[in-house]
């Protein structure tokens, strides 16, 4: 049986970019929502992508380090249209964020910081959970099926991001691992000790140019390359690692600058991690914003087209496909831990209680509404609520 990555694609390259750009514009939710859209626009509604190659990315995605949402993405451009389709793929979904965070930076900036933006996130943090918590449902019950071990993977993975309240990286392989070695006993084990190798070697590396005295976009660029090639997963995860670097290692920014920058994130649609753009731009201005997001997102670009031809050749092997199924049952399985660990800091009250189980309800039973018409209502109600339970709490 022929796959989407063997025949002709049904669409062509202009259209995948007008999808990117879309998505990165309307997309909101974080990475759990977005990979949750691409499966719904690019699989099940318009069949552009195969679920195999969708499979296959969202692992390849999960295994390697960077943003989640932005290596799926140029996964899936690559998928018919290679390097060019990956490359197109990846600007047009970063782009519309990057130019919202950089805009809010020069209002920040400008203006002496964004005083609304508490209230605006009070709303829009407790509708996004609702919309994750969709997302990771749907994920979960389309990529899991029957099966018990990648039930018992699923299960680990959300627990252990639960009670760490982060993205183990090496679960994720010990999933795949364990599903390999269950359904087909390894017959290339040693193909990887290479290429283990070598990513073994790169946080020393990372090190090694950390002592280096350089300029501050230098500076700027060095430590957002390491956030880019050394944190897994999502915007969950690369949080605390920003914390580290812009707040107690250089300080960049103050706690509330910093605090600020990560609600910037939740509000603006995209990838999390564009916050990159908003923190340079108040770095350095502009300069520091694009060195930024260069240097957060070139190494996800690398680490996805790079060893995306191995994986389009060996992906349909017993082995690899066991090994991916585990992947992306433990990659399943973090996402639905990280539902909950969002929801810990975005439902505080009653209110955002209630605004969660609307959104959750709203999408279940109202099939073609937007997120983006959600996110914009959860927007005004948090405007119109929170000044009224701050005094009240006061």
């Amino acid at each position: 049986m022929s796959t989407t990555a063997a025949t002709a694609p049904s669409y062509s390259l202009g259209q995948l970019m007008l999808y990117m750009l879309k998505l990165g514009t309307f997309g909101f939710g974080g990475p759990v929502a977005l990979v949750g859209y691409m499966h719904r626009d690019l699989v099940e509604r318009r069949g552009w992508i195969s679920d195999t190659d969708y499979r296959e990315g969202l692992a390849l995605a999960q295994m390697m380090p960077g943003p989640l949402a932005a290596q799926l993405g140029m996964y899936l451009g690559y998928v018919h249209y290679r390097i060019l389709g990956a490359t197109i793929a990846g600007i047009a979904f970063v782009l519309p964020s990057f130019l919202m965070v950089v805009a809010l930076g020069w209002a920040y900036s400008r203006f002496g910081g964004l005083s609304w933006m508490q209230a605006v996130f009070y709303g829009v943090g407790a509708a996004v959970v609702g919309i994750i918590a969709m997302s990771a449902y749907k994920l979960t019950k389309k990529t899991l099926g029957s099966d018990k071990l990648l039930w018992c993977i699923f299960v680990v993975l959300a627990a252990v991001t639960v009670i760490t309240e982060s993205e183990i990286a090496w679960l994720f392989i010990a999933g795949g691992v364990v599903n390999w070695l269950r359904k087909s006993p390894p017959h290339w084990l040693g193909r990887g000790g290479v290429n283990a190798l070598a990513s073994a070697q790169a946080p020393a590396l990372g090190g090694v140019l950390s002592g280096i005295d350089l300029s501050l976009l230098a500076q700027i660029g060095v430590f957002f390359a390491k956030s880019g090639a050394f944190v897994f997963g999502s915007g969950l995860a690369i949080v605390p690692f920003l914390y580290g670097g812009v707040v107690t290692e250089h300080h960049w920014l103050n706690e509330k600058q910093f605090v600020d920058a990560v609600a910037v994130a939740m509000i603006t649609p995209g990838p999390v991690v564009i916050t990159v753009g908003f923190i340079g731009y108040l770095v350095a201005g502009l300069s520091g914003a694009c060195v930024a997001a260069a240097g957060t997102f070139l190494p996800c670009y690398l680490f996805t087209v790079l060893p995306a031809p191995y994986f389009k050749k060996y992906g349909r092997l017993p082995a690899v496909k066991a090994f991916v199924d585990g992947i992306t049952a433990a990659a399943v399985g973090a996402i639905t831990g990280s539902v909950i660990v969002i929801a810990k800091r975005s439902i505080v009250d009653w209110p955002t209680a209630l605004l969660a189980l609307a959104t959750v309800l709203l999408l279940w039973r109202v099939k073609k509404l937007q997120e983006p018409v959600i996110v914009a209502a959860a927007a005004l109600i948090g405007l119109g609520v929170y000044p009224l339970v701050h005094l009240y709490t006061q």
